[in-house]
């Protein structure tokens, strides 16, 4: 990922189904650019089951919002006309664009075929429980819509592995596997292997399936202009599988095209394994540390803050760390429903976007709230996206000595006029941590731009500040012109 990017989240779980999303997209290009924002993750903006779908019930990856199909012709965010030029619009403003890419499966398909299967037990796929059958699945697409434009090729039954939707059947609890097929054994070995997660499972082993991914995907990229790519469950995906698509497609296009996988897995370990699988062609989401602030902000003052970054990817390997809050998964209501509590959202803000590891990734709704669900913006986030762009430079020093107040300092450096900070925060009482700023700020005054510290701090003659925070709370001290001059434009 480039140099202090500052990536957004630009959508969530609860948007309008109005078609005017990529319209909103190019509205708000500029401004995300003059806040800090050096790059946006969009929705899928292909055809997925029907018009309301958000992108992950995936039907047609050619049909961009363009092609009367599944009731509609645009999608849930408006057409490809509007998606290119919402995309060109952050490319104006200097603002890169990561297309939100699902591969795992497939959705309402358009003809039945009669496949043979037998079932695995759902929570062990190793294990089969019944013999061969013959059931009735929708699993051929031919895209009557679309007419073979951009690609005349017919998915059946041959091209997946197996599936949890038997026609006339509202019951998707059973796994059933496609006779002859196998399920990929490196994939994340929960369930016994967790190669099928939902609808029609893409059958990545099968030749013509990567040779059309192979074609879509630089199609996707020349028809767009995309810059790098999140790919969707990646667990789910032979760990070989982006490895050689990866490197393919950028020795094909030349394009440096980078990518952030979203492995959701709390366990490290796992996350690094997949790196080392994957020779690290992609970056990884750091779920470890979504869910270290979920405990956090759960356990409130017994939470040991010491231990924030313990057992995380941004920890182990900062490269290839992207680091969130929360996303649209987590949110209320959501199968990985894990939402951080309000008070400690501006803290875990503050712990992605001010220090020098990793690459934060802000939340839509956390920055703009979410009226649908009643949710709150987190206060002051603009102002810490402001001051990671124009001041969170210089040499990083940690005060984790506490097991409630946690410091640190940025010094700055020579080619950010007025970079440098102090950065305490506390789960519990407020209270003050001294901080070595360095003696090349002797003299100078720093004040709290989340504004819970209404007085000036100045630093002494050794370099040495008490810097202090309210309880349950952050404080940011930049230099006071630094502070004076950040000026949110929302």
């Amino acid at each position: 990922m480039a140099n202090n990017e500052t990536m957004m989240q630009y959508y969530e779980w609860y948007l309008p189904n109005d078609g005017l999303w990529w319209k909103r997209c190019s509205a708000k290009a500029a401004n995300l650019a003059s806040l800090g924002i050096t790059a946006v993750w969009l929705p899928p903006a292909y055809k997925g089951t029907c018009q309301e779908d958000v992108g992950y019930g995936v039907y047609d990856m050619y049909d961009l919002g363009e092609f009367d199909q599944k009731g509609t012709v645009r999608t849930k965010y408006g057409t490809k006309d509007e998606y290119v030029e919402a995309i060109a619009a952050f490319h104006h403003a200097g603002i890169r664009v990561f297309a939100d890419i699902v591969l795992n499966h497939r959705m309402n398909g358009d003809e039945v075929e009669n496949v043979a299967v037998v079932e695995d037990a759902a929570e062990d796929r190793n294990r089969q429980i019944s013999g061969k059958q013959k059931v009735p699945v929708r699993s051929k697409f031919t895209f009557p819509g679309r007419h073979g434009v951009y690609s005349d090729f017919i998915w059946d039954h041959r091209h997946f592995s197996g599936t949890d939707a038997i026609e006339d059947d509202p019951d998707h609890s059973r796994v059933y596997r496609f006779l002859g097929k196998k399920w990929k054994k490196d994939t994340d070995p929960e369930y016994g292997n967790f190669d099928y997660l939902m609808g029609m499972n893409v059958d990545m082993g099968n030749e013509e399936v990567r040779h059309e991914t192979l074609k879509w995907l630089e199609w996707y990229i020349a028809a767009t202009g995309i810059d790098g790519l999140r790919l969707d469950a990646v667990k789910h995906i032979s760990f070989s599988f982006y490895r050689e698509l990866l490197h393919k497609v950028r020795e094909d296009t030349g394009a440096d095209l980078p990518a952030v996988g979203e492995y959701w897995s709390g366990d490290v370990g796992k996350l690094l394994h997949y790196l080392d699988e994957d020779n690290r062609e992609m970056a990884l989401f750091d779920v470890a540390l979504h869910y270290n602030f979920f405990h956090a902000s759960e356990q409130g003052g017994s939470y040991d803050m010491r231990q924030i970054f313990d057992r995380t990817l941004v920890a182990e390997d900062p490269a290839h760390a992207v680091t969130f809050v929360d996303n649209h998964d987590t949110q209320i209501g959501q199968s990985l429903q894990s939402f951080i509590k309000d008070w400690f959202k501006p803290l875990a803000y503050a712990l992605i976007l001010l220090r020098n590891a990793g690459t934060p990734c802000v939340f839509y709704s956390d920055y703009y709230g979410n009226p649908v669900q009643d949710r709150p913006l987190v206060p002051n986030l603009g102002k810490l996206i402001k001051a990671r762009s124009s001041y969170a430079y210089g040499e990083q020093e940690d005060y984790f000595d506490d097991p409630h107040i946690l410091g640190w300092v940025r010094r700055g450096d020579d080619e950010h006029p007025g970079s440098g900070m102090a950065v305490v925060m506390s789960n519990g009482e407020g209270g003050t941590k001294r901080m070595f700023m360095g003696t090349g700020f002797a003299g100078c005054e720093f004040r709290d731009i989340i504004g819970k510290c209404p007085e000036e701090i100045t630093v002494g003659e050794d370099g040495f500040a008490d810097f202090r925070t309210e309880g349950g709370s952050v404080a940011v001290w930049l230099l006071k012109s630094s502070a004076e001059n950040l000026i949110i434009n929302e």
